[in-house]
C-alpha cells in the first residue's frame, strides 16, 4: 500500500500510523464502530435521508483517524462533483430518495444501489466516500426494508484487485444508467 503523502500525513489525527496499511487498518476498526453504532437503533427513512446523518455516519467511520472526518471536502478531485455544489447536490439526492422511498419508485435493492452510486458521484469527503456509500446502501435495505446487508463482492474493495476491479466496470455502467452489474456485484 506504501508510505503516505504529506498532505495525507498533516490530515491525520493520530501520529503512530506512518503507511496506508496502518491507516487502512484504523479505518475498518472505525468503519466497524460506526457499523455497531447504528445496530439496535430505529432509523427511519426521514433519519436515514438527512444530511446530518449522512455527515455524522462519515464521522463514525472517519472521524478518530481523519480531520476531515464528516466534513466535505474543499478542493477538486480528478472524480466527483465540483465541490462547492457539493451541499445542493446531496440535497436533492436526499429529496430523491425520500421521494423515491415514499412512493416506491424502485424495489428496496434498487433504490439502496441508486442511491449508493449518486452518493459516491458526488464525492463528498476527501475520502472514504466508496466505503461509506456502500455502508448508506447497507443501511438502507437493513433498516428500511428489514433484507440482509449487500455482500459487496465477499472481499475487501481496498486490497482486492480483481474485485475492485469489476466493482469500478459496475460503476462506470451505472454513471451511463445500467445498474444491473452494480446491483448483481453488491448481491454476490
Amino acid at each position: 500500500m506504501g508510505p503516505l503523502s504529506e498532505e495525507e500525513k498533516a490530515g491525520l489525527i493520530i501520529d503512530y500510523a506512518i503507511d496506508r496499511e496502518g491507516v487502512y487498518g484504523l479505518e475498518q476498526l472505525n468503519i466497524e464502530k460506526a457499523v455497531l453504532w447504528t445496530f439496535g437503533k430505529r432509523i427511519d427513512h426521514t433519519q436515514l435521508f438527512n444530511e446530518s446523518f449522512v455527515n455524522r455516519l462519515h464521522h463514525r467511520m472517519y472521524g478518530q483517524i481523519w480531520k476531515w472526518g464528516g466534513t466535505y471536502r474543499t478542493s477538486e478531485r480528478n472524480i466527483g462533483i465540483e465541490f462547492y455544489r457539493i451541499p445542493q447536490q446531496l440535497k436533492v439526492l436526499l429529496d430523491d430518495a425520500l421521494y423515491w422511498y415514499e412512493h416506491q419508485t424502485y424495489d428496496p435493492v434498487e433504490l439502496a444501489i441508486r442511491f449508493k452510486h449518486r452518493l459516491v458521484s458526488i464525492h463528498c469527503y476527501p475520502n472514504g466516500n466508496g466505503r461509506h456509500s456502500r455502508l448508506m446502501a447497507d443501511l438502507i435495505v437493513e433498516k428500511l426494508y428489514g433484507k440482509k446487508v449487500f455482500s459487496w463482492g465477499g472481499s475487501s474493495l481496498v486490497t482486492d484487485d480483481e474485485k475492485r476491479s469489476i466493482y469500478i466496470n459496475a460503476l462506470r455502467k451505472a454513471d451511463n444508467g445500467d445498474f444491473i452489474d452494480l446491483i448483481a456485484f453488491a448481491l454476490t
